[in-house]
């Protein structure tokens, strides 16, 4: 088979952090990312870590990525799979990798008996999302993402008890 899919290794760091610039250009999110090898390495290899990667490649040559983690449903009572990103190069696009990743981590929820698979997606990319609903993925319009950084963290946090 011309598709592999495999645990990203230390060695990858190069790799996915060009992986994370590569999906932040097509996201126009350039300038908001901050990450260094240094921080993936910590985050993916380090004594305990809670965030892990998956590499595609096609005949050789790397051409995706799924970056995920663990996270915990109370309705549920179960934990699940939260895909953080997913990003097939613009050259291997159209082979069925992307699909492959998402089945590869569905694979490993119904291995693992968690309860769900999750992830966001832009609301503007209709090409991403038009490939998730012919994937069963069911868009929650009804939640709205909240999100505290940088300034207002801080400040929050300096109201805590």
């Amino acid at each position: 088979m011309s598709l592999v899919i495999r645990p990203a290794q230390s060695a990858d760091l190069g790799l996915i952090a060009a992986l994370v610039r590569e999906l932040a250009d097509y996201e126009k999110l350039a300038h908001e990312v901050e990450a260094t090898e240094g921080d993936l390495g910590a985050a993916l290899f380090g004594a305990n870590p809670r965030v892990f990667c998956d590499i595609a490649e096609w005949r050789g040559e790397p051409a995706g990525f799924a970056l995920w983690f663990y996270d915990f449903s109370t309705f549920l009572g179960r934990h699940g799979l939260y895909l953080e990103d997913l990003f097939v190069r613009p050259a291997f696009r159209g082979a069925g990798i992307g699909r492959a990743l998402l089945s590869h981590l569905a694979r490993r929820c119904v291995d693992e008996g968690l309860g769900r698979l999750e992830w966001w997606v832009l609301d503007w990319n209709e090409p991403a999302i038009g490939f998730y609903k012919r994937q069963g993925a069911r868009m929650m319009d009804e939640w709205t993402v909240c999100r505290v950084t940088g300034e207002a963290l801080a400040k929050l946090a300096e109201q805590a008890p």
